[in-house]
C-alpha cells in the first residue's frame, strides 16, 4: 500500500515569530492566505489524479504553525478534510506545527475531526541554538509538548535542522538523541539553506553566519542516518523538496544544497563500509548491498565507483543480495 500527502501550505499563518532562517512563502511557493473554497478544491483535484484502490492518503496542512491560526479557521479547514474522512474518500488528516502551540484543548479538537499525525518543528534540543535562531520555544516546550502528544491516539514527528546558527556537529549528534528518547513516529532532518529575504541572509551578507559547506553537511548526516535507523525511527524526509524556488536559480542564497542529499550521505556511509571491507581483505573484488540500494554504493555520479578504483588501484563489481540489512556489506564470489 502507498501513501499519499495531499499538501495544503497555509505560509506563516499563526505563527507571530520570524525565525532566522525562514521565509514560508518561498519554502512553500505560496504567498497568499489559504480559504476555505482553496481547500475543498486542492483536495479534490489531487484525489482525480491518485488511486482508488490500494493507497492511504492524508490531508496534510503545512507551511504554517496549524494550531496557532484562530480556532475558528481550524475548526472550518479541519472540517471540510473530516468530510473526506467521512465518505472514505481520504484516511487521515497531518499537520505541522510548534511544540508552544500544543494544548489538551487544542489536542481534544484535532482527535475529533481526525487527525492522524503531528509533526513540531524541533529544530534542535539545544536552548542556545533555538534561542540565537529566533525560534521563540525551548527544548523544555518540546518535551512537554511531546508528554502531551503522547496521551492522545496521533503519530509524532519531529523535524530537526541541521547547521542552524550556534550549531555544532556535536550539538546536532545530541539533538538527535534527544529527539531518539522522546520517541517519534518518524522524522525529518532539513540543513539550514540561507533562503532570500530571510534574517539568516542578512547574518549571512554581514559575515555573522557561516553556513555548512555541501561535505559538512553529507558528513553530518551520514553520522545522524544511521543514529535513527538503529533505534527503528523512520527518516522520512532529508532536506527540503526541490522547487524552482527552493534552488541555486530561485531563492537559496547559500548553503549545502542539492538535489539528491540523502543519497549524497548514504553514498558515504556505503563508501565507508565497503572501504572496510577492502581494507579486511585485498583480494575481494565483488561486494553486495540491499538490492534498492545499489545505486547508493555506486555512489552518485558513480562517485564510489571512481574513489575505490583511485584508493585501492582496482575496480570492483556491485551484486544485490537481498539477505543484508541496511548499509550492511558483504563479499561474494562470481
Amino acid at each position: 500500500m502507498k501513501h499519499y500527502n495531499i499538501p495544503i501550505f497555509v505560509p506563516h499563518e499563526g505563527c507571530p515569530f520570524d525565525c532566522t532562517f525562514c521565509n514560508q512563502r518561498r519554502i512553500t511557493g505560496s504567498d497568499t492566505s489559504m480559504t476555505e473554497d482553496e481547500v475543498k478544491n486542492t483536495i479534490e483535484k489531487y484525489l482525480e489524479t491518485l488511486p482508488k484502490t490500494n493507497r492511504s492518503i492524508e490531508v496534510a496542512f503545512f507551511g504554517g504553525s496549524f494550531t496557532g491560526i484562530s480556532p475558528k479557521k481550524q475548526i472550518a479547514f479541519l472540517e471540510i478534510a473530516h468530510k473526506f474522512i467521512m465518505s472514505s474518500k481520504i484516511d487521515g488528516i497531518r499537520l505541522s506545527t510548534r511544540p508552544d502551540y500544543i494544548s489538551p484543548e487544542i489536542l481534544d479538537r484535532l482527535e475529533k475531526y481526525g487527525v492522524t499525525a503531528i509533526e513540531l518543528g524541533v529544530q534542535s534540543m539545544d536552548d542556545e541554538v533555538l534561542k540565537l535562531s529566533g525560534r521563540g520555544h525551548t527544548k523544555q516546550d518540546v518535551i512537554k509538548a511531546v508528554k502531551l502528544i503522547r496521551q492522545y491516539p496521533f503519530k509524532l514527528g519531529l523535524q530537526m535542522m541541521t547547521g542552524l546558527p550556534g550549531d555544532t556537529f556535536q550539538k546536532s549528534v545530541n539533538t538527535a538523541k534527544e529527539i531518539i528518547t522522546l520517541k517519534p513516529d518518524f522524522v525529518r532532518i532539513y540543513p539550514t539553506l540561507v533562503l532570500k529575504d530571510t534574517y539568516l541572509e542578512k547574518m549571512y551578507m554581514k559575515g555573522d553566519y557561516k553556513p555548512q559547506s555541501l561535505d559538512e553537511a553529507v558528513t553530518l548526516l551520514k553520522t545522524l542516518l544511521p543514529i535513527f535507523y538503529k533505534s527503528n525511527i523512520d527518516i522520512i524526509r532529508v532536506a527540503l523538496a526541490v522547487t524552482d524556488e527552493i534552488s541555486p536559480n530561485g531563492s537559496v542564497v547559500a548553503g549545502p544544497f542539492h538535489s539528491a542529499m540523502r543519497e549524497l550521505a548514504e553514498g558515504e556511509i556505503y563508501f565507508d563500509e565497503i572501504c572496510k571491507l577492502l581494507d579486511s581483505d585485498n583480494q575481494i573484488r565483488n561486494v553486495s548491498v540491499i538490492p534498492e540500494d545499489i545505486s547508493k554504493a555506486i555512489g552518485n555520479g558513480k562517485k564510489n565507483m571512481k574513489r575505490i578504483k583511485e584508493k585501492y588501484g582496482f575496480e570492483i563489481k556491485i551484486k544485490p543480495n537481498s539477505m543484508l540489512k541496511k548499509w550492511q556489506v558483504s563479499a561474494w564470489k562470481e
